[in-house]
């Protein structure tokens, strides 16, 4: 196994609040390691275009209290194409990288397993998404700062819901997975959740507002965003004005403030364990896998398991839901 002396770092898709913590975690454990480290801004875009830049330990001072990535994201429809990826492999071997840490989801674990099985380019990926979809991990970077920039929206729209007696329906970023939309419909006092997960959402919230307490000054219904206009957040607030008429009902579409904002300790010190972790798995020949953190240990799972979306709700906490909204 040839020794690994440059680590390509770049994040991709969607951003996340701890991504820069968690690059400069990479960037100062390659350090640590005497391995040169390499930016690529622009994710798999970038690489292809051979936007890449020399990084020190200076490059990532005053980082890791920031929002965002400052290696910035973009989709690229050309990496998908098997001459996109020889691309940006020949700009791999340009700037002599040998390996690569890849900071992402989904999409971006699938892409970088294709490459890597391809040319042979060693990667590890951290989970860098706030939807918390992926398997392998118990929280990825930036769900604990999104569903607490939910919490804190969704707190100050409860105040305005109880001065006007207002029905709240609130949607919250989730397209293939309820996960926000459930620890933070727990942590507001929701009545109702919606999620993709359970298919019964919209009848409990129907039973609930026809059958529940009717002494309520306030509701909230959290909606995990949909990628079918029938099932959105506006299209239940019709349906909810359409069959209950006499309640003053709203939506609020939070959008992606989400995305943004410090992030917290949690995700800092979460972002900073796997960006470790993955520098010294590097180094130890392992390849392909993601670096997560399950049952607060460092654990790797080979990227075809991590990708997964389907993850399963705790049952529980759906039941959680509907004992404490009474």
């Amino acid at each position: 196994m040839a020794q690994i002396k440059n680590i390509g770092l770049f994040t991709s898709g969607g951003d996340a609040p701890g991504m820069n913590a968690a690059i400069r975690a990479v960037v100062r454990a390659a350090l640590f390691h005497n391995v040169q480290i390499t930016g690529i801004r622009r994710g798999f875009e970038g690489m292809i275009n051979g936007d890449f830049f020399p990084m020190d330990r200076r490059s990532v001072s005053n980082i890791i209290q920031r929002g965002g990535t400052m290696l910035k994201t973009a989709r690229s429809a050309h990496f998908k194409t098997y001459e996109g990826r020889q691309a940006a492999y020949e700009q791999l071997k340009k700037f002599n990288v040998d390996a690569l840490v890849a900071i992402g989801g989904d999409g971006t674990f699938r892409g970088t397993k294709t490459f890597g099985e391809e040319f042979d380019v060693p990667v590890i990926g951290l989970p860098g998404t706030i939807d918390n979809d992926l398997r392998g991990t118990d929280f990825t970077i930036g769900y604990d700062t999104a569903i607490n920039t939910v919490i804190n929206a969704v707190d100050k729209i409860r105040d305005t819901a109880e001065s006007h007696d207002r029905l709240f329906i609130v949607e919250v970023m989730g397209r293939d997975s309820g996960m926000i939309a459930l620890r933070a419909g727990i942590a507001t006092g929701a009545e109702e959740i919606i999620i993709p997960e359970n298919k019964s959402g919209m009848l409990n919230l129907i039973d609930r507002l026809e059958n529940g307490r009717k002494d309520k000054t306030s509701r909230i219904v959290i909606v995990a965003e949909c990628e079918d206009e029938e099932g959105g957040a506006f299209e239940i607030g019709r349906h909810v004005k359409e069959k209950f008429p006499h309640l003053d009902t709203r939506v609020s579409i939070l959008g992606h403030i989400q995305r943004g904002g410090k992030p917290t300790c949690m995700d800092r010190v979460l972002a900073s364990r796997t960006g470790v972790a993955a520098v010294e798995a590097l180094l130890a020949g392992r390849r392909g896998e993601m670096a997560g953190l399950i049952n607060n240990e460092i654990a790797f799972t080979p990227f075809e398991q991590a990708v997964k979306h389907n993850i399963d709700i705790d049952p529980n906490m759906i039941r959680i839901v509907e004992i404490l909204s009474l």
